[in-house]
């Protein structure tokens, strides 16, 4: 059997290690990290003790390995993904209180949507998402919001790729993924119904940070229904511009998120006002 390990960085290698672990298979043992990055047992048995005396692995009692703390360490440290998880949470749980369904957060990583945060009803539409995975970008409206802001390259190289279908709805057309990139940008927020699951509707709104640069996609999940779709992205809209707002102040760049410079009418403000006292009401909670 041959490997792809040929002619890659020893850094290469050790990402290949660690990208064998997902969030609903987080324990493996050595043989099937090996066959999950594709390495030689004798390759994957080195790397993976390289790993383990560095803490980024770690070796369990029944000889599986999972993700070392350390790596959370690192993690902690980006003033990226985490700081806006942590401007965006208060938000997220005012959103969450009225919907009372799926509300989450994500980030572009290459031509995927990384969610940082999901808070969910325990009866919820069923939901494919999970803190930490990834869904391709051109299937989730999370992803579509992400693309819609993206560099032209990052758009033409979904394009030009595989765009996996979930159903009969996934939008799997480059002109038509196109067309929806330009709609969004247009209207502000996106409306998914049964791209990756025909009982789910997904919606999401751009969220974003210092100078206007959309940096997350604050985004719910509910049944897909014969109900509006407007009213929940005018609420997500106000919580982004909050959430945008409370990040740039975070960054020291307070003057970039003022509400009225992103277009929002009075009667919007109103609404952010209140959503904001139950996202000052959830910090309380947090911290007290």
């Amino acid at each position: 059997m041959a490997h792809r390990s040929a002619g890659q960085s020893a850094l290469a290698r050790h990402l290949r290690v660690l990208d064998a672990f997902h969030p609903l298979h987080p324990f493996l043992t050595l043989a099937e990290i090996a066959r999950a990055a594709d390495l030689a047992p004798s390759t994957a048995h080195r790397l993976v003790g390289e790993l383990v005396r560095e803490g980024l692995l770690e070796r369990q009692d029944d000889r599986t390995y999972r993700l070392g703390v350390r790596l959370w360490e690192y993690a902690s440290r980006t003033p990226g993904a985490i700081g806006v998880r942590e401007a965006a949470r208060p938000w997220i749980d005012a959103v969450h209180r009225r919907v009372r369904q799926h509300t989450q957060l994500g980030v572009l990583q290459g031509i995927d949507v990384l969610f940082l945060e999901r808070v969910s009803w325990p009866d919820a539409v069923v939901n494919a998402t999970i803190i930490g995975g990834r869904i391709p970008a051109h299937a989730s409206a999370t992803g579509l919001v992400l693309l819609a802001h993206a560099p032209r390259d990052l758009v033409d190289a979904v394009t030009s790729g595989t765009m996996r279908r979930y159903t009969d709805r996934t939008i799997t057309s480059p002109q038509r993924l196109r067309d929806e990139l330009a709609r969004i940008r247009h209207d502000g927020f996106v409306v998914g119904d049964g791209y990756i699951h025909l009982d789910a509707r997904s919606v999401a709104v751009p969220l974003r940070g210092a100078g206007g640069q959309v940096v997350a996609a604050l985004g719910v999940v509910v049944p897909s229904d014969s109900s509006p779709a407007r009213p929940i992205a005018d609420l997500l809209t106000a919580a982004a511009v909050g959430a945008s707002r409370d990040l740039s102040r975070a960054t020291g760049h307070a003057h970039d998120a003022a509400p009225e410079s992103l277009g929002v009418s009075p009667r919007s403000l109103a609404y952010i006002a209140e959503l904001e006292r139950e996202a000052r009401s959830a910090r309380t909670d947090v911290s007290g």
